[in-house]
């Protein structure tokens, strides 16, 4: 594709924060969206912002005692709009952002940090209970519902005597019906382990060399169509998720960015799942299409079936950090629309064009 003519990534609106932010999230319906990190003395930070016209207005700071590392707005329906986050001295907790003095729920999740948040079932077109999976430095992956604040409903943790590996991204997925889900966890030494929580089994586990950053479902409330992990050494690797071998597993292709530096994640599109951003350790942001295979399925030599990859295509890039984005969250409401942060302490709103053409 000319990438003249496809879509470009236009940077709407920059802002420099006085802080270091980890995560980004937009709320849902609505203008609004929220940073959260930390402040130069080691203390937690809040910031939500207002987009108004090419304008960018701080609407609420809360400077809370711990630093926070991320958050998500999964769990929660539109009428509450709870923001779930994760702090560095490994706490949960759930806050009300128009009345946010105290948490609503407030449970050491992990010994130290919570590494990556995710949530499901709260929004009106997902199906089961609202939960929240953690991940943490321990190793663990913890699965809790927002209705019972004391323990966890689920627990993925090391095996004794098993030397526990920093878990550092968790996600969500084949939540179809009220029965089935799924929850995707990458580790720091390349394992990539999927949970099946209605069996409490592993029901798929592989290695991809590498540690991994980020782990994303093309969609979390379908039956698991594919997903992409993101590692380090300017690496991702997408995979198909609809047919598993029994001995081989899941499908997969591999795409070596050309930037040469950490693969931090890859976000996609809510308006299509096809389309995804890949944030770059050197601040580029690659924009790539999953085009599938003619066939997606084959039958193997015993008669088993194998799934086929597709191929990953760039679609654009640009570079909009001297530093890596940290993180980037598509607007659920308006196609194109997103805001991302970076360890250069700037927030940046971002349009991408044209994403309908493709």
């Amino acid at each position: 594709m000319d990438m003249s003519q496809g879509p470009q990534i236009l940077e709407h609106i920059s802002k420099t924060v006085q802080i270091t932010s980890y995560d980004t999230k937009w709320v849902p319906s609505s203008a609004r969206f929220v940073v959260m990190g930390s402040y130069a003395r080691a203390t937690g930070c809040l910031q939500v912002y207002e987009l108004d016209g090419t304008e960018l207005k701080l609407h609420k700071e809360l400077e809370k005692p711990t630093s926070f590392k991320c958050g998500t707005f999964g769990a929660s329906g539109l009428a509450e709009r709870t923001l779930a986050t994760g702090n560095f001295e490994g706490y949960l907790q759930l806050w009300d952002l128009e009345h946010s003095d105290k948490a609503i729920m407030d449970v050491k999740a992990h010994t130290s940090i919570v590494n990556a948040i995710d949530g499901c079932g709260g929004q009106a077109k997902g199906y089961g209970a609202p939960e929240l999976v953690t991940c943490g430095r321990d190793g663990a992956v913890r699965v809790w519902d927002v209705r019972q604040k004391d323990a966890p409903v689920a627990c993925f943790e090391p095996g004794e005597g098993v030397k526990a590996r920093d878990c550092w991204s968790v996600a969500f997925g084949n939540s179809f019906n009220d029965d089935e889900r799924c929850v995707l966890a990458g580790y720091d030494n390349g394992d990539v382990k999927l949970f099946d929580l209605r069996t409490g089994n592993v029901r798929c586990e592989t290695n991809v060399g590498n540690g991994v950053c980020g782990v994303e479902f093309d969609r979390k409330e379908i039956a698991m169509n594919k997903f992409v992990v993101s590692c380090l050494e300017s690496q991702f690797t997408v995979y198909d998720a609809r047919t598993q071998h029994p001995t081989k597993g899941f499908s997969s292709v591999t795409e070596k960015c050309a930037v040469g530096a950490t693969v931090w994640g890859a976000r996609h599109l809510p308006q299509n799942r096809e389309v995804s951003m890949v944030l770059g350790g050197d601040g580029t942001l690659m924009l790539y299409k999953y085009q599938y295979p003619d066939q997606r399925v084959v039958k193997d030599k015993d008669g088993k079936a194998a799934g086929v990859a597709g191929t990953m295509n760039m679609i654009n890039s640009k570079i909009v950090s001297t530093q890596p984005i940290s993180s980037w969250d598509w607007s659920p409401d308006k196609e194109g629309l997103a805001v991302c942060g970076s360890f250069d302490q700037c927030i940046r709103v971002v349009i991408v064009t044209r994403l309908n053409k493709l």
